[in-house]
C-alpha cells in the first residue's frame, strides 16, 4: 500500500513532462552577437546561441537564408561581415527528438557603406534629471530613415523615418523625461528602405551628461494639451472656493460682530432700565405721608 502514492507520483510527472514535450514545452534560447550586433564593414561578428546544459544539438539561420544545418557547436563566426550576411537571425537547439522553438530576431547590422550624417543636441548636452532632450541627425543625402543608437546598449533605440527639404534630410529624436541611465554616448546613422540592414558610417560621437537636482528630485514634466487645461481647471475651481470660503468668513464675522453690538445694545438697556428703577424705587421711599 505505501509503494501505491510514489508509484502515482512518478507516472503523473513522467506524463505531464511527455504532454508538455508534445506541446512543444521546451524553454525559448537566447542569441547573441560579439562584440555587438552592429559591425563595421571588414570585421569580424560570432553569433551565439544559448540554450540548457542537455541541448544535443543547434541551429543559427538568418530569415530568408538557406535551410540551417544541425551542428554540435552553438556559434556561428562571421570573419568578415558583407552584405549577404546581414539581416534577422535566430536559433533553436534540440533537446532529445525535440526542437525548441525559435529565438527571439537578432538584427546584425552591416556600417559604412555611406557617409556618416552629423548628430546634434537641440537641448545642449548638458541636461537636468526630468528634461526631454531633442537630438537631430541630419545630413545633405537622401536617406530613407535615420537610426539612434546608445553606444553602450547592443539594440537600436529610435529608428524612424527621414524628412528632405532643401537638399538636407534628417530626423529629429525626442527622449525624456531623462535620468542617468539615459546619460552616455550617441551615435546617427542613415539608410535606406530597400537595405534597412546596411547602415552608413556613423557620426561623431555626442556625450549627453544627465545632472541629478541638489535634492535629488527631478524636474517636473510638461504637460499635454489635456492634463494642462485640467490643471487650468482645477486651478480656477480652487480660487472659486476660496473666494466663497472667504465671502462666508466676512459674512460670518459681520454677523457675529451684529450680534455682540446687539447683545452689548441689550445690556446696556437692561443696564438704564435696572438704574432708573432703583432711582423710582428710592423716591417713593422718600415721600412723606399726607
Amino acid at each position: 500500500m505505501s509503494l501505491i502514492l510514489p508509484t502515482l507520483l512518478c507516472l503523473e510527472l513522467i506524463l505531464g513532462q511527455s504532454i508538455q514535450a508534445q506541446k512543444g514545452g521546451l524553454p525559448q534560447p537566447n542569441i547573441t552577437a560579439h562584440p555587438r550586433s552592429i559591425v563595421p564593414y571588414g570585421k569580424h561578428v560570432t553569433i551565439q546561441c544559448w540554450g540548457p546544459a542537455e541541448a544535443g544539438a543547434y541551429k543559427i539561420f538568418k530569415e530568408g537564408g538557406p535551410e540551417p544545418k544541425e551542428a554540435k557547436t552553438s556559434t556561428l563566426y562571421i570573419q568578415i561581415i558583407e552584405l549577404d550576411w546581414t539581416g534577422l537571425y535566430h536559433c533553436s537547439y534540440r533537446s532529445r527528438e525535440l526542437w525548441s522553438p525559435h529565438s527571439a530576431p537578432l538584427p546584425v547590422v552591416l556600417t559604412g557603406a555611406y557617409k556618416k550624417p552629423s548628430l546634434s543636441s537641440m537641448s545642449g548636452t548638458v541636461v537636468a534629471s526630468g528634461d526631454k532632450v531633442t537630438l537631430k541627425c541630419f545630413l545633405k543625402f537622401k536617406f530613407d530613415r535615420f537610426i539612434l543608437v546608445k553606444e553602450d546598449e547592443f539594440h537600436t533605440i529610435q529608428n524612424q523615418s527621414a524628412t528632405c527639404q532643401d537638399s538636407q534630410c534628417q530626423a529629429i529624436f525626442n527622449r525624456g523625461p531623462v535620468n542617468s541611465t539615459q546619460a552616455g554616448t550617441y551615435r546617427c546613422y542613415g539608410a535606406f528602405n530597400d537595405d534597412p540592414y546596411v547602415w552608413s558610417r556613423p557620426s561623431d560621437s555626442l556625450e549627453l551628461e544627465v545632472k541629478e537636482l541638489p535634492d535629488g528630485s527631478t524636474r517636473p514634466t510638461d504637460l499635454g494639451p489635456t492634463q494642462a487645461s485640467r490643471a487650468q481647471d482645477y486651478t480656477v475651481g480652487n480660487l472659486i472656493r476660496m473666494g466663497v470660503a472667504a465671502l462666508v468668513l466676512v459674512v460670518l464675522g459681520v454677523l457675529l460682530f451684529q450680534a455682540r453690538d446687539s447683545e452689548r445694545s441689550v445690556s446696556n438697556a437692561a443696564r438704564t432700565c435696572a438704574q432708573r428703577g432703583q432711582g423710582t424705587v428710592q423716591n417713593v421711599g422718600a415721600v412723606e405721608p399726607i
